[in-house]
């Protein structure tokens, strides 16, 4: 969440700002809520100084002996009228907070102005024989045509649970756990993640603290334990590890040198995908279930763009050792997440669309989670600022399966393994149904 005092002290240029993203800021709302708080504020401060001078009143009275029952009667008059205040105040201050929760982060002045996905900005490209794609040199079979033969099953998977979903069985389940492997193995032995095991149902709190609710919940499955009252709190599928994640640092402030913080995850990630029927149909590009290996990092302020371009490298390098052609892309303010002041995405080469589409994307949050979170460490000075967050893919599992059966297909409907990928596959160089 942006900051309060920032919408109080300059709420045009922050206007300004989100507008560039296309979010109009109602000023007007924002000024109606904060007037009601002054007002109120003003009115506790008001009955505060009466009560104190009254009860300064009653001590003189009876230091001299004197009936003080009509001052007291006073003073106990005004605590319904405190009352009255405070209540009204904690009622304005979780409008205003509902209304701030519901405002995106402010764009970093580094991302390109925009208003949508075309007006993103190319950085570069990268390919074995670069920067470009090889052709295939025959005719580009889908990934669901290559994979049907090696255990990919969508008709299984709409038995079991409907469409969007997908059952792996044979060597394309193995090719999935392997690329999974491969990730957080690069991930945590050379860049320096942690690896977690998180849950994968958490409570409201936790996705408000990373951004989905309250303003996302269509987005989400939700889920009830068992015996669970019908009026209770609902928890959530998380929709990726960036959540719990992230949330690891909820309520803390953390020792200087415990920064940065690099945590990695390899969970299942479930979305309602709201709002995208029609696209992406087929296969596996837009899933409701799909695996991913989430990096997220916790770092000093000063310390987040360096830790964004370096997040932008971990996930570069899977794409490398898998030689899988691919660019890298700037959001502009248009395109980017609600949470997001800076992102980077990458997008991988599928010969069958002969496109390139989206792998990874790589945000930073700055402090909007943080707050959120309130979550913290101690400065130079021994303070409490708050932290900066990242996330990124690294990468989408389900995705690198896609891009692998498409770019190292065969003529014969077989598919070669990557270099990269054999020792994961004892061995195997080459997928045949």
């Amino acid at each position: 969440m942006i900051d309060l005092t920032l919408l109080r002290k300059d709420i045009e240029s922050v206007a300004s700002r989100l507008a560039s993203r296309g979010y109009e800021l109602d000023m007007n709302a924002f000024q109606a809520l904060e007037t009601r708080r002054k007002a109120l504020q003003t009115r506790s401060e008001e009955l505060q100084g009466k009560r104190k001078t009254l009860s300064k009143q009653i001590g003189q009275l009876k230091s001299r002996g004197e009936d003080a029952s009509s001052v007291m009667a006073e003073v106990n008059s005004l605590g319904e009228d405190l009352k009255e205040a405070a209540e009204g105040n904690d009622a304005v201050q979780a409008e205003l907070r509902r209304f701030v929760a519901g405002i995106p982060n402010l764009p970093d002045p580094a991302t390109p102005l925009g208003r949508d996905e075309r007006d993103n900005q190319e950085i570069r490209r990268w390919a074995p024989a670069g920067p470009d794609p090889t052709p295939l040199g025959f005719q580009a079979r889908d990934h669901v045509d290559v994979g049907a033969s090696l255990g990919l099953d969508f008709e299984t998977a709409a038995k079991l649970s409907g469409a969007r979903f997908a059952v792996m069985r044979g060597p394309v389940a193995r090719l999935h756990r392997a690329i999974a492997q491969f990730m957080l193995d690069v991930q945590t032995g050379e860049h320096g993640y942690t690896e977690c095991y998180t849950p994968y149902v958490v409570n409201e709190e936790t996705l408000f603290g990373t951004g989905q609710l309250p303003k996302f919940g269509a987005d989400l499955f939700s889920a009830r334990k068992g015996g669970q009252e019908e009026d209770a709190a609902p928890m959530y599928l998380i929709p990726t590890a960036e959540v719990t994640l992230t949330n690891f640092v909820r309520d803390e402030i953390l020792a200087r040198d415990e920064l940065p913080m690099r945590l990695a995850a390899h969970t299942p990630c479930f979305r309602s995908e709201a709002g995208s029927y029609g696209r992406d149909t087929r296969g596996m590009i837009r899933q409701h279930q799909f695996d991913k290996v989430e990096m997220v990092q916790i770092v000093e302020p000063s310390q987040s763009d360096a830790a964004l371009e370096a997040m932008v490298g971990h996930a570069e390098t899977i794409l490398r050792r898998l030689a899988l052609p691919y660019r890298v892309m700037a959001l502009c303010t248009g395109d980017m997440g609600f949470g997001a002041a800076r992102t980077f995405d990458l997008e991988v080469w599928l010969p069958a669309q002969n496109t390139y589409r989206e792998i990874s994307s790589i945000s930073n949050c700055g402090d909007f989670q943080a707050r959120r979170l309130q979550a913290r460490f101690r400065n130079e000075q021994g303070k409490p600022e708050l932290v900066h967050t990242l996330n990124g893919s690294g990468l989408a599992v389900g995705r690198t399966l896609v891009a692998v059966l498409e770019n190292y297909q065969l003529p014969d409907g077989s598919v070669t393994v990557p270099d990269a990928l054999r020792s994961y596959m004892g061995g195997l160089s080459v997928l045949r149904s």
